[in-house]
This record gives C-alpha cells, structure tokens and sequence, in this order.
C-alpha cells in the first residue's frame, strides 16, 4: 500500500483510484478504506470522490466497458438507439455485464466528443456518428 500521506496530498487521490481502476478493474471497499487511512482522510470522502467519476467503478467490470454518452448533443442525435442497439446485441442493460464478463454496459455525461454525435466509447476508444450498424461491426470485432 503506499506510504502515509498527509490530507494535504488530495491531490493525488484521483490519481491513485484511477491507478486502482486500471490494476483491478474497480475499486474495491478495502481499497477504498487503506487509502483513506493512508491519506488521513475519512473512507466517506474517498468513497465519495470514487462514485463521483463516471470512469470509475467500485463494482467489477467486464473485459470490455461500453459507455454510451447520455448528454444533449447525443440525445438529440438518438442517442437512445444507439443505447438499445448495444442492449439487444448484448442481451444486458445499462449498468450490468454479460454473463460470460466479456462486456459491461454503462450511460456517461459528456465524454467529449460532441461533434461526433451520438458517441459511444468503448474502453478507450471512441466512436462516433453511430448507427445500428457501426455498432454492430464495431461489437462483433471485439466477438
């Protein structure tokens, strides 16, 4: 576990759960609680600052984290389809991983890309003016 750091060093709190996020693929409710001890701060505000961050998870994720973007720009492009599209080849809903933990599905505020209308990332990696069938292909390249 890293060494005691004062409160003072918050500014790395996101940085380590980030760097949790990735060695793991969560965050874990004992990880959570030897950071907070480690950094002098209560297991409330890391936990806070862990469920706060849609790019973090203190769940276990599948292999593959689809985020479809939920915000203004993406709605008004249908976003809504591209939502279902991902549901139906998938057979989950937001917020659930396949059975075989191959893919997790997740909605996301504005991920940067409003340009490219409506947009999905999928762990890394952006898509965008989406349709039925660039998701189709895009999901059966990860099969």
């Amino acid at each position: 576990m890293h060494d005691k750091l004062p409160s003072r060093g918050r500014e790395q709190l996101l940085a380590l759960l980030r760097d949790e996020q990735e060695r793991a693929g969560y965050i874990h409710e004992q990880f959570i609680e030897q950071l907070a001890r480690s950094m002098c701060l209560s297991v409330s505000e890391v936990y806070g600052v862990a469920t706060f961050y849609h790019f973090l998870s203190t769940i276990p994720l599948g292999q593959n984290v689809i985020r479809v973007c939920k915000s203004l720009p993406c709605y008004l492009k249908s976003s809504k389809l591209v939502l279902e599209t991902v549901q139906a080849e998938l057979g989950i809903a937001s917020g659930e991983t396949t059975p075989d933990g191959r893919f997790s599905l997740q909605l996301t505020n504005c991920i940067g890309a409003c340009d490219l209308a409506p947009t999905m990332l999928l762990n890394h990696d952006l898509h965008g003016n989406l349709t039925p069938r660039k998701i189709v292909q895009i999901l059966e390249a990860c099969l």
